[in-house]
């Protein structure tokens, strides 16, 4: 392991660059609230988590239990602070649009660089997640390399392939990954399809790559049936325990939100559909206007639920969960539904049934495909939807649980 300047046995620095906040929805965000808490007290790695200040999903530190050292600046806006022992910087982004998310990563980039530079550390690793600053990278890494740090990249899955953005900005993503591939020290793929398409797509470059999935855990949540919290939200939302399938995720059109709601209301379901999600005006009334959900009580758009234990007592309670993310690698909502909900319906796509396998059930995307499953997981027995249940909590257990991922990142970090 490096030492420091006063000759002392150092943790491994690790930074890590691309998420906007910490234990918020978004994959990535799910993905740095667990890792850090799984070494919160590993004297071998020390975290930097460098997020954004201002603009749409920013860091609030206020939103996270056990923040602890927080810094201000003379105007008195919280500028750092630790947290599952990482120590967490925030930076203002200019509010450019899209390429806010550019800005963010080269002026992250830059934090760390004059982080490593003023405190001596050797042998740093900058992980970036995500691939949006290919044009930027190559000049980047060799900056990196000077100061005696390596840059490791997640390439997360086909951003490109998103339906928000326009052609040209596919285009852009496409390059950009491209260009990340080639001058990434390390890409840690947290899906072994992904991992095949990266090895196969840029063959050229020789990518040197390794899998490590995201992670999830099988406990009950810490709330009991008549805990107020979870009883005081079953009633403000009209649910009844066991009577109703849910979503939880972004409010994106890459998720099928607009393919659950419809097949949905062609079910002869009378469980509800449970729709917890971020707010997207724009995307709620095109719904609204191609579906007219809102004539259908069974419909229920919640809100956000940022408490996780909350969270896990609702998908506990299912009756069942879809899961309609088809943009990604290991997505951390499926993986924390097939740790609590005993019947899980998953769109059809490689991702999904690398984790699941014969652990859920599975949907594509032609009309009335997904309604006549609907239909027959009502007709289900309980002993088949616990059967399904035990194996999907195998899974968890036997490939995603966090003590297993953390220690796969340890021996990424240390090596």
């Amino acid at each position: 392991m490096a030492e420091n300047r006063r000759g002392e046995a150092s943790a491994r620095h690790v930074f890590i660059i691309g998420a906007k906040c910490i234990g918020q929805y978004g994959g990535y965000e799910t993905f740095l609230d667990k890792l850090t808490e799984v070494h919160e007290r590993d004297t071998d790695i020390q975290y930097y988590i460098v997020t954004k200040a201002n603009g749409n999903g920013a860091m609030d530190e206020k939103k996270l239990q056990g923040v602890e050292k927080i810094k201000k600046d003379e105007k008195g806006v919280v500028r750092t602070f630790k947290y599952h022992n990482a120590n967490v910087a925030k930076l203002d982004v200019p509010q450019i649009g899209a390429a806010q998310a550019i800005a963010y990563d080269v002026k992250a980039f830059r934090w760390c660089f004059q982080y490593i530079s003023d405190h001596h550390i050797p042998d740093a690793i900058i992980y970036v997640l995500a691939c949006r600053i290919g044009p930027f990278f190559g000049g980047l890494v060799r900056r990196a390399h000077r100061l005696g740090t390596k840059v490791f990249v997640n390439p997360d899955g086909h951003e490109w392939k998103r339906a928000k953005w326009s052609g040209p900005i596919r285009k852009y993503w496409k390059s950009s990954e491209k260009l990340m591939v080639k001058h990434a020290d390390l890409l840690v793929c947290d899906s072994v399809n992904i991992e095949e398409y990266i090895k196969t797509e840029y063959a050229t470059y020789s990518p040197k790559t390794t899998y490590i999935a995201y992670g999830a855990d099988v406990k009950k949540s810490e709330l009991a049936d008549d805990d107020p919290k979870f009883v005081d939200w079953m009633n403000e939302h009209g649910l009844k325990k066991n009577n109703y399938y849910m979503c939880c995720g972004r409010f994106v059109p890459e998720n099928s939100f607009e393919i659950m709601i419809r097949e949905f209301m062609k079910s002869h379901s009378s469980c509800d559909f449970v729709i917890i999600t971020t707010k997207n005006d724009v995307l709620l009334e095109e719904l609204e206007n191609k579906l007219h959900w809102k004539a259908d009580s069974r419909i229920k758009f919640v809100g956000t639920v940022y408490d996780s234990q909350l969270l896990k007592k609702i998908r506990e309670n299912a009756y069942g969960n879809f899961h309609g993310h088809t943009v990604g690698g290991t997505n951390p909502s499926l993986l924390e539904a097939l740790g609590s909900t005993e019947l899980n319906l998953l769109i059809d796509v490689g991702f999904n049934r690398e984790v699941a396998q014969d652990a859920a059930l599975y949907w594509g995307c032609s009309d009335g495909e997904l309604a006549k499953l609907i239909d027959k997981a009502d007709g289900m027995s309980s002993e088949q939807r616990t059967e399904f249940g035990l194996k999907a909590k195998e899974r968890i257990k036997n490939a995603y649980s966090w003590a297993f991922i953390g220690e796969e990142y340890k021996r990424v970090w240390t090596r």
